[in-house]
């Protein structure tokens, strides 16, 4: 192979002596010093790495390093620390009456800002990321309230719940009048066409005049003879357009027929009364806080 090398009338460089197909050459250019000397230093950089710092899986462990770093340490030491500093403004908001939060800017942007985490966490899943609500989850936003939207109402409910086995969970229990034949199949359809003329959007006079009668009868007591609602008993507003499970003739049917009867968890079990303070105030806050 060496007596094949010679000097590559093109570049000037020597070949290796290596040739492929009779006239293909190999030249000998070398990696440059530079780019060597990093590579050295990049394998006695990560020697050191393995040795000073946690590196290599074991079958259950792992190797810990001479230096006894820990990133989860790091990270619970920040946690910690965030902890720490905010605990001042949890302990003022835990011992505040929730009523006098809105007073002290300082705890409100906290309140509002610890509400919004704690909603994201908790409530969203069902509520949405916005506070938008969904069909059967309502909307935060608006200031249609089934339970009533002020901070002692909004920190009860999510307190305690609706219809879930709490002591103090909110209970409303609408009949089922389809199910339990409480009403015939043509006076639910007229109590329907009655409903949604409350909101203009009945489709049928002569329905809707026969579904008054069944309406006094069955369903006044809870939402009012004029359909306004009753937040003591958490019954809907029925006047405003604002439909929990939905405004269609089919949804207003399947409401009288089934009673829906959804159900919210207690979160005071899983919450700490500073954190249900909180989401209060960042629901209050949302726009729709009475």
């Amino acid at each position: 192979m060496a007596d094949n090398k010679r000097v590559d009338e093109v570049t000037g460089v020597e070949t290796t002596g290596h040739v492929w197909d009779d006239d293909l050459e190999e030249l000998n250019k070398p990696l440059p010093k530079w780019w060597l000397w990093v590579m050295y230093v990049s394998i006695i950089w990560s020697i050191g790495y393995w040795i000073l710092y946690p590196a290599w899986p074991l079958a259950s462990d792992y190797t810990k390093g001479m230096l006894g770093y820990s990133q989860r340490a790091v990270v619970a030491e920040q946690v910690a620390a965030g902890k720490a500093a905010q605990a001042k403004f949890v302990d003022a908001i835990q011992k505040a009456e929730l009523s006098s939060i809105p007073d002290n800017p300082e705890l409100l942007s906290f309140a509002i800002a610890g509400g919004n985490a704690a909603f994201k966490e908790n409530c969203a899943p069902c509520h949405g990321r916005g506070a938008q609500g969904f069909k059967g989850y309502p909307n935060l936003n608006d200031d249609d309230w089934i339970w009533g939207g002020d901070l002692a109402a909004i920190k009860q409910t999510i307190t305690h719940g609706i219809r879930n086995a709490d002591e103090d969970s909110r209970q409303s229990d609408m009949p089922k009048f389809g199910k339990e034949e409480l009403l015939e199949k043509a006076q639910i359809n007229d109590a329907a066409e009655y409903v949604l003329s409350l909101s203009g959007s009945g489709s049928d006079a002569a329905a809707a005049e026969r579904g008054k009668e069944v309406f006094a009868e069955n369903c006044a007591a809870c939402h009012g003879e004029d359909g306004k609602g009753n937040p003591e008993l958490g019954a809907p507003n029925l006047t405003d357009s604002i439909w929990l499970y939905g405004g269609t003739k089919q949804d207003v049917v399947t409401s009288i027929n089934t009673g829906r009867g959804g159900v919210m968890p207690a979160w005071n079990t899983r919450l700490s009364e500073a954190t249900i303070k909180e989401l209060a105030v960042y629901v209050h806050s949302l726009g729709g806080g009475q």
